[in-house]
């Protein structure tokens, strides 16, 4: 049963806190990046993971950092959202990736077609005083793409095998 809560859980909450964290900050803290890698080790080997699976998942993890550091370092993405997309593609590992990525990538090109036409609008007085409104405006800001890493991720996740090793009736009311 705490397994079971923990595949419905952990993930799907960490990947929240992310998009809501750089949305609001602008800025992703090391700690999620760091708890999703925890987060995987310890649900995988909770829930039997083969080494063969474990080591796929962790060579999808290493790919993403790789190509991840590469855009970071190129300033098109931050390093926050660099290290959520290589600890969440451990999760997914290469079966899920390419679904993930491209979806992610979609929401992060509408999102940021969305923002630089947001940019455009004059900001309304009232709303002056919502700091984290002022940096999403900010036409020097950069796109808070853990929101896209976030929902890619979210839409992903229920066809894994992590929920579908879920007894979901046990969670049915009787």
């Amino acid at each position: 049963m705490a397994l079971d809560l923990a595949r419905l859980l952990l993930f799907p909450a960490l990947m929240a806190f992310a998009a809501a964290s750089d949305l609001l900050t602008m800025t992703i803290s090391n700690r999620v990046s760091l708890l999703l890698v925890a987060g995987f080790l310890v649900m995988a080997v909770g829930s039997g993971m083969s080494l063969q699976d474990l080591l796929s998942h962790v060579g999808a993890g290493l790919a993403v950092l790789a190509v991840a550091f590469l855009c970071f370092a190129m300033g098109w993405i931050g390093g926050g959202d660099a290290k959520v997309a290589a600890a969440s593609a451990l999760w997914f590992g290469f079966d899920f990736l390419l679904p993930y990525l491209v979806i992610a990538s979609v929401f992060g090109g509408v999102l940021t077609l969305l923002l630089l036409q947001f940019r455009q609008w004059p900001l309304p007085a009232q709303l002056y005083n919502q700091g984290w409104l002022l940096r999403l405006h900010g036409r020097d800001s950069g796109i808070p793409y853990g929101i896209a890493l976030a929902l890619g991720a979210l839409l992903i996740y229920p066809q894994t095998d992590w929920i579908r090793a879920v007894d979901l009736t046990r969670f049915a009311l009787h």
